[in-house]
């Protein structure tokens, strides 16, 4: 039968207890939201959504084409001025989606000839444009600069050391000033993806880059998404004027893919001016991550100490932390889980996002459905 394997790889889904399923929420949810990664609690924001809407009138509902035809609007150019202002770099280029940029940051910076080194715990974007670069790639252990090293050492062409800036299942943060030490050694380039870190990290939520000194650099490349703490949709690399040329000329996912819509570039931009006006949404973000950890723990719970906005408590199994999530679903809580094969460790657990607009009641209300809930 045509198809037939799909059949197959269905069942051993199911009985691996690893189907995914789409559970659609309406506009006016009654859960309490702690799966979402709208960390700074903008995406309902009016000036933001009125971003999206004057965008909308002005420009209309799409882009209309690729950024190299007719999807460049004068909003774009705003938008990108105003990212690599705000996170220190030299230019800007957005992109439909943080996943497009990363796929064109790592295919167009890691060519034949390359060696490409890739943190094992980086996201599934960024693994993928390592797969499809057609540099030589190599994985290393997790926020091990050493690591990094010893695969530098063994390559004696142009390369690239990619890694996230904050890891999106556990929170936590990478070793960037001795990654980038360790590139220097070897005349090679650092791409991180700041997605977790845009809006959370650094003065006024600047990005873990900035945050680390190395924004502006020359050898330095950074991508980030603008539908977490900027609660809108699309995604940006920031870097050296060139680099950004280069990703113009030579990035396929943004060469052939309809620019990012209007509504999302309005919005964003919103978001981005309303950080600029209260940076204090960043420490914000930081306090509520840390309190949910002490409370967790205070609990009994066995959570990781966010870097970030992300919170992780431990799950027995796969099995269990589904359970776990759902039970707190119908508690009213909304929580994220995380399992294999989407965890490159193995463990399962619950993924949480601290907000900025969290209230201190509402924190402890999410701790105690986790604890009556637990397994």
């Amino acid at each position: 039968m045509v198809f037939g394997w799909i059949d197959e790889q269905a069942e051993a889904r199911r009985r691996a207890g690893l189907v995914r399923t789409l559970r659609p929420r309406p506009a006016d949810s009654p859960l309490l939201d702690l799966a979402s990664n709208d960390y700074l609690g903008l995406a309902r924001h009016p000036e933001v959504t009125g971003g999206a809407a004057e965008a909308a009138r002005t420009w209309g509902g799409g882009s209309t084409g690729s950024r190299l035809v007719t999807g460049t609007t004068a909003l774009h150019t705003e938008l990108e001025r105003a990212l690599a202002a705000f996170c220190g770099f030299e230019a800007a280029l957005v992109f439909s989606s943080g996943y497009a940029a990363n796929l064109a940051a790592v295919t167009a910076l890691g060519p034949h000839g390359s060696l490409i080194v890739s943190d094992a715990g980086n996201h599934a974007s960024l693994i993928d444009g390592c797969r499809l670069a057609r540099g030589e790639r190599q994985v290393v252990g997790h926020a091990d600069p050493e690591a990094v090293r010893k695969a530098l050492a063994t390559h004696r062409g142009p390369a690239i050391v990619v890694s996230d800036t904050v890891f999106s299942v556990d929170g936590d943060r990478a070793p960037l000033a001795e990654l980038a030490e360790a590139c220097r050694e070897h005349g090679a380039g650092l791409v991180v993806d700041d997605a977790h870190g845009l809006g959370v990290l650094g003065e006024g939520g600047r990005g873990a880059p900035y945050a680390a000194g190395l924004a502006g650099a020359g050898d330095v490349v950074a991508t980030a998404t603008l539908s977490k703490s900027l609660g809108s949709q699309g995604g940006v690399v920031l870097g050296p004027a060139r680099v950004i040329d280069h990703l113009v000329n030579a990035a396929r996912t943004f060469i052939f893919d309809t620019g990012l819509a209007p509504a999302a570039a309005g919005a964003a931009l919103a978001a981005l001016r309303l950080l600029e006006r209260e940076p204090e949404r960043a420490a914000r973000a930081r306090e509520v991550a840390a309190d949910l950890h002490a409370r967790l723990t205070a609990a009994g719970l066995e959570a990781v100490r966010p870097d970030a906005a992300v919170v992780s408590v431990r799950a027995p199994s796969p099995e269990q932390a589904v359970r776990w999530a759902a039970d707190c679903r119908t508690a009213g809580l909304a929580v994220g889980c995380f399992r294999p094969p989407s965890v490159p460790d193995g463990i399962s657990r619950l993924r949480l996002t601290a907000r900025a607009d969290l209230s201190g009641a509402e924190i402890e209300r999410a701790v105690r459905v986790i604890g009556e809930t637990r397994p």
